[in-house]
């Protein structure tokens, strides 16, 4: 019954939890630069103030060096050459080339393709009426968006300011005898999830980079803006590179249609080279996920998470892994061999760091 209860309540709960999840990944991002910082002797304070305001500082630089650029493409895109595009093909059908080439659209004459565009006007004139009633939910959403994000900062500052009294407010919350334990295994969370971060941001680059210079090798225009886009997707394995492949092919079709395979190529091409060379060699020894466990926690948060539960899909299915090697395999069925123990430097230097573990042990 208490099970059941609880259940239900931390599914009722499934949105405030998928923040908390973001607020704490992003606290892992921050954690990076402040290790570096604390390593050289800066003083763990200071060390956040300064990776919190590096932070920042690049976003806005990189922000003021690619964003005019971007948005100079995306606007030559959608005002010149996809309208350039569709005049050339609407030229070609006149003259029958279209219909030379592709011998089963000879049968469609010009008064049919007039029939669908009266089609289409009279769907687009009924459909205009409802973008009145529409407007309010979609700034309702965009709201609701722009506050997650506002939450998932606060929460993430919150946070990185006391990480260990966090920490060591987490570990009173379970039994004398376990708490060492429960130390150990929040220890072995943080590394998992900082070799996630690590291999997943580094490939982020791996893939803009690779998408920008392949694409501009072919010709393509908008290359830098299908980079960044296909950089930026990435963060989502499987799925990233179907959605990067749609605006890509797009503006092949328009520029350059002998060029559609050479995109196709590109765009799984380095897919391909993030998810089986470059990832499984930079998570080595932090995170072992299976491809077939990926896609399956995928599709599952996907169903029941939505979006930002799709986006935190591969954290989420390490999460779950770890606690069920650690808590299931480890305790519960007593198999202390299934995985490594706390050996690797990275782990025993957390440990070191959250205080000695006995500190958590008393009853104060």
């Amino acid at each position: 019954m208490v099970t059941g209860v609880l259940l239900v309540a931390l599914w009722s709960m499934r949105g405030i939890l998928l923040l908390f999840l973001a607020s704490i990944i992003l606290v892992v991002m921050f954690s990076l630069p402040v290790r570096f910082f604390v390593r050289h002797g800066v003083n763990r304070r200071v060390a956040t103030v300064l990776s919190v305001l590096s932070f920042f500082i690049v976003m806005v630089a990189l922000s003021a060096l690619t964003l005019p650029e971007l948005i100079r493409q995306s606007y030559v895109l959608a005002t010149v050459i996809i309208p350039q595009g569709v005049q050339a093909l609407v030229d070609r059908w006149a003259s029958g080339d279209i219909q030379q080439q592709i011998p089963v659209l000879q049968s469609i004459t010009s008064q049919d393709i007039q029939n669908v565009l009266d089609t289409l006007g009279t769907q687009l004139v009924g459909s205009i009426g409802t973008i009145g009633s529409s407007v309010l939910p979609l700034l309702g959403g965009v709201a609701d968006t722009v506050l997650s994000i506002l939450i998932v900062l606060f929460l993430s500052l919150y946070l990185l300011a006391d990480t260990d009294g966090h920490q060591k407010g987490v570990i009173r919350l379970f039994p004398l005898w376990y708490r060492e334990r429960a130390l150990q295994i929040m220890v072995r969370l943080g590394v998992t999830l900082r070799g996630w971060l690590k291999a997943t941001l580094f490939s982020m680059i791996f893939v803009g980079f690779a998408t920008w210079i392949g694409l501009e090798l072919i010709g393509i225009q908008q290359a830098a803006a299908l980079g960044v886009l296909a950089g930026l997707l990435s963060f989502i394995p499987n799925f990233g590179p179907i959605v990067t492949l749609i605006p890509s092919v797009a503006v092949g079709i328009v520029q350059a249609p002998e060029s559609i395979i050479w995109i196709i190529v590109i765009i799984y091409g380095v897919s391909f080279v993030q998810t089986q060379i470059l990832l499984p060699v930079l998570v080595a020894g932090s995170i072992r996920l299976p491809a077939v466990l990926v896609l399956l926690g995928q599709i599952i948060a996907g169903a029941f998470l939505g979006f930002l539960g799709l986006m935190l899909s591969v954290p989420i299915t390490a999460i779950i892994m770890v606690l069920v090697q650690e808590v299931y395999v480890k305790d519960l069925l007593g198999d202390k061999t299934a995985t490594q123990s706390l050996t690797e430097p990275e782990e025993v230097e957390d440990m070191a760091a959250a205080g000695d573990g006995h500190l958590v042990t008393d009853t104060a």
